[in-house]
């Protein structure tokens, strides 16, 4: 996993839980991405100083601004790949989110774009 990948999995996450529950901790972070506690506070500290995140001396993690930008984009992406490969591979849901989560790290914007039109063109919401 390269280090973006990795950088927009914790993002990826951190919406998540901060839509679910209005913040994260790292140890949901941790149980969700199955990493250790100390690799999921290097991460935060990281997209801290990339102004990603805020970081709370007690645990409380929320996205940022630019944060919640980029990892609502990924999160978009997400949801996007996996309607895509439901509906022209036929993949179970499951299957589909497997993959989605590793292919939208790589996929170009064109291919995203490509993907969407697809979608539109065969009236699936995107």
């Amino acid at each position: 996993m390269s280090n973006n990948e990795s950088m927009e999995m914790y993002l990826e996450t951190v919406y998540i839980l901060e839509n679910s529950h209005g913040h994260a901790h790292g140890v949901e972070i941790a149980k969700r991405l199955g990493v250790s506690k100390p690799s999921v506070s290097k991460a935060m500290n990281y997209l801290k100083a990339e102004g990603l995140v805020n970081k709370e001396t007690y645990g409380t993690i929320t996205l940022t601004e630019k944060g919640r930008e980029l990892s609502d984009r990924i999160y978009a992406n997400h949801q996007l790949i996996t309607r895509f490969l439901k509906h022209s591979l036929e993949l179970a849901d499951e299957e589909a989110a497997k993959n989605a989560c590793k292919m939208e790290h790589v996929l170009s914007d064109n291919m995203l774009e490509a993907i969407k039109s697809y979608l539109m063109k065969n009236n699936i919401d995107v």
